[in-house]
C-alpha cells in the first residue's frame, strides 16, 4: 500500500521529494553518542557537542528558512546535503573535541537548510496541482520514510558498533550524494513559483513572519508545545544509547531493537491521518502529553525490559507528533512565509534542546538514567496538575 501511494503521486516532484527524504534521513550516523564515546569524549563533552549543534541551529534557523523562501527550495536542499557531506568528512578527520564541535556546527547548518523546507516543498508541489487535500497523506508517507530510513540506517550502524564505526560516516557521504540526484532534477517552475510570489526582500519576509506569530497565538503555542515535547523525547532517545552500552547490548541486539522500533514507528505514522479525523487537536495534544508523562514516570523501574519498552513507546509518540503538527502548521501558515515559519518551529526546538540536553545529561550523571527521566515525568505531572487548577479558577 505504501509503495502504491509513493509511486502513483499526481506530481513527479512528490516522488522526487520522497527519494530525497529517504536518502537524506538515512540514519547510519544516528548512534553518534556511542561513536563519540568510543573516540574518548566524556558524557559532558558529548552533551556540549549537541548543545553547540542546537545553538548553531537557533542562530541560523530563521535565516535558512528565509533563504529557502527567497531563493527556492531546490537550492536550499542542495546546500543541506553539501553541508552534510562536509560534516561527515570532518567527523572522519577529527582528532579532538574542538574538531568534533566544528563538525556539529556544519551538521547544524545542514539540518537548518532542510528543516521546514522539505515540508514546504511538498505542500507547494501539491498546491501547483491543486491537490492540497492530499497533504496529510503525503506528509504521513514522508514521515514513514523518515522513520524507515532513519531506523534502517541505525540497524545497519549497529553492526559497525564493535567493528569499524568510522565506515558509517563514509555511508553518510554516499547517501547524501544519492539524495542530491532526485532534487537536482526538480522542475524549476515549482521551485520558482514560491520565489516569484514571495516578497522581494528577505527583511519583509522576516517582518511578516514575526507579525503572524504575534497575531496567531495558537500557532505560537503549538510551536512551543512541540518544541518542549520533542526535546524531552529526543533526549530520552539519544541518552538511551548509553543504557544500551552500559547494559552490554551487542551489535546484533542493537540492530534488532532498531528494526523493531522502525516497524512500530511506521505503523504509528500511518495512524496519524485517522487520529486527526476522529479526534480534535486539543484531545490529541492532551493525550500525547499524558502518555509521555506516564512513560517517563514508569522509567523509574530500572529493569532493562521495561526501559526498552519505554524507549519504543516514546519513539512511537515522536513518530506521531511530527506529521500531526506539520499538518496543523500548514493549515495556518500562508504560502509566502511557509518555510520561514516552519523554520521558526525548528528554532524553538533548538532553544528547548540547548536547555534540555545538557540539563538532562547532568541529571543522568548525578542520579542515573532511570531516576533522571522519572523525575522529569513527575515534574510534568505537577505542571499538568497546576495547569488544571489555574484553568478551574479561571
Amino acid at each position: 500500500m505504501l509503495k502504491h501511494q509513493i509511486f502513483h503521486s499526481d506530481s513527479k516532484n512528490i516522488v522526487r521529494g520522497y527519494l530525497y527524504v529517504f536518502w537524506s534521513y538515512f540514519g547510519i550516523n544516528g548512534l553518534w553518542v556511542l561513536y563519540l564515546g568510543q573516540k574518548g569524549l566524556s558524557l559532558t563533552e558529548i552533551g556540549l557537542c549537541e548543545s553547540i549543534f542546537h545553538l548553531t541551529s537557533f542562530i541560523c534557523e530563521l535565516p535558512s528558512g528565509t533563504i529557502a523562501d527567497r531563493f527556492g527550495y531546490k537550492r536550499a536542499l542542495i546546500g543541506s546535503r553539501t553541508a552534510a557531506i562536509v560534516s561527515a568528512v570532518l567527523m572522519l578527520l577529527a582528532t579532538n573535541f574542538y574538531d568534533y564541535m566544528f563538525s556539529f556546527i556544519i551538521s547544524a547548518l545542514s539540518y537548518n537548510l532542510q528543516s521546514g523546507t522539505i515540508d514546504a516543498f511538498m505542500y507547494e508541489s501539491l498546491a501547483s496541482q491543486k491537490a492540497v487535500a492530499k497533504y496529510p497523506k503525503v506528509i504521513a508517507i514522508v514521515n514513514s520514510l523518515i522513520e524507515a530510513s532513519t531506523a534502517i540506517g541505525l540497524a545497519v550502524a549497529g553492526f559497525f558498533v564493535h567493528w569499524h564505526f568510522g565506515l558509517t560516516y563514509w555511508i553518510v557521504i554516499a547517501s547524501s550524494l544519492l539524495a542530491l540526484l532526485p532534487i537536482m532534477t526538480v522542475e524549476k517552475t515549482i521551485i520558482l513559483k514560491n520565489k516569484s510570489n514571495a516578497p522581494d526582500k528577505m527583511a519583509i519576509i522576516l517582518k511578516s513572519t514575526g507579525h503572524i506569530l504575534i497575531k496567531q497565538k495558537q500557532l505560537l503555542r503549538l510551536m512551543c508545545f512541540q518544541a518542549a515535547f520533542t526535546a524531552i523525547g529526543a533526549s530520552y532517545y539519544f541518552y538511551f544509547q548509553t543504557v544500551m552500552n552500559a547494559r552490554g547490548l551487542n551489535g546484533i541486539q542493537i540492530s534488532l531493537l532498531m528494526l523493531l522500533a522502525t516497524v512500530l514507528d511506521i505503523a504509528a505514522v500511518q495512524l496519524t491521518p485517522w487520529l486527526e479525523k476522529h479526534f480534535s487537536s486539543s484531545t490529541l495534544i492532551n493525550g500525547l502529553t499524558a502518555c509521555l508523562t506516564l512513560f517517563l514516570v514508569s522509567s523509574a523501574w530500572q529493569k532493562l525490559a521495561n526501559l526498552v519498552l519505554v524507549y519504543l513507546l516514546i519513539n512511537i509518540l515522536m513518530a506521531i507528533i511530527e506529521p500531526l503538527f506539520s499538518n496543523y502548521y500548514n493549515q495556518i501558515i500562508p504560502s509566502a512565509q511557509r518555510a520561514t515559519l516552519l523554520s521558526a518551529a525548528s528554532m524553538l526546538f533548538s532553544i528547548s534542546m540547548i536547555i534540555c540536553f545538557p540539563s538532562i545529561g547532568w541529571l543522568i550523571d548525578q542520579f542515573g538514567f532511570s531516576k533522571a527521566f522519572a523525575a522529569i515525568g513527575f515534574i510534568l505531572c505537577l505542571l499538568i496538575f497546576f495547569k488544571k487548577i489555574v484553568k478551574n479558577k479561571e
